[in-house]
């Protein structure tokens, strides 16, 4: 039976169509590989944009946090220096009172001393 040439012709047939459908299977997985690849690289590429969406966040947040921190630091230091100016004044008034009660004080002195000296 085998050397009828319908039975040949079946088999090339049937060894036809298996190859064929090994080419499909083939070309099936490299289309799920290209697919796959192209997924992850797609994945690269979005995460790649998030972390720049985030970086981006991150700097205006920090910028905006130094800016905020700089500017607390120049009112603290301009109170800072009207309390010391506060302060310079009021001890500058304590020093000229006590420097006119000791030059009073010291010309009495003077003025003993040069009574008791005639």
């Amino acid at each position: 039976m085998s050397d009828d040439p319908k039975n040949g012709e079946a088999l090339k047939a049937l060894q036809s169509i298996k190859e064929t459908e090994e080419q499909a299977k083939k070309i099936i997985q490299n289309a799920r590989e290209n697919e796959a690849q192209m997924i992850i690289q797609n994945a690269y590429k979005e995460a790649d944009k998030i972390k720049a969406g985030i970086f981006t966040e991150a700097k205006k947040k920090a910028e905006a946090l130094k800016i905020e921190i700089i500017k607390k630091a120049e009112k603290e230091a301009e109170e800072t220096r009207r309390s010391a100016a506060l302060e310079e004044d009021r001890l500058r008034e304590t020093a000229e009172k006590n420097m006119t009660a000791a030059v009073k004080k010291a010309s009495g002195k003077i003025k003993e001393l040069l009574k008791e000296g005639r």
